[in-house]
């Protein structure tokens, strides 16, 4: 009997701490009517919930340092684009996803750009005639 109550504490701690950015038990409801499976284990949710906490974070960092970068003092969702497609990780997470309103990556193709020519040297002949 004294088990059990330290697991639902154990369960009630863990979904504290989860729950500062999203309701275990409306993850859990999502689970269990999304007919992903056909049981869902009671851990599945504060997991999940985790999980989301952990890349919500992460992106709103990333994108904050990106407003900073274009001083501003908001997150926009072009500083989202520019966050998600400049992170590796991120980027191959959410390669498929479209942002509404994120633009798309500063790019031009190099074959686009105007060719730079080197300069040749002078001939010799033309450095006296320009001294005359």
């Amino acid at each position: 009997m004294a088990s059990t109550s330290v697991k639902s504490m154990d369960k009630s701690k863990s979904t504290e701490v989860v729950n500062s950015v999203g309701k275990v038990g409306r993850i859990h409801r999502y689970l269990r009517n999304g007919n992903y499976v056909r049981r869902v284990g009671s851990e599945a949710p504060i997991y999940l919930a985790a999980v989301l906490e952990y890349l919500t974070a992460e992106i709103l960092d990333v994108a904050g340092k990106a407003a900073h970068d274009k001083k501003k003092s908001k997150i926009f969702p072009r500083h989202i684009q520019l966050a998600i497609r400049n992170d590796k990780e991120l980027n191959k997470l959410l390669g498929k996803a479209t942002i509404a309103q994120g633009g798309v990556l500063p790019n031009i193709h190099q074959n686009l750009l105007p060719k730079r020519s080197k300069k040749a040297p002078r001939p010799e002949g033309d450095d006296e005639e320009e001294a005359s």
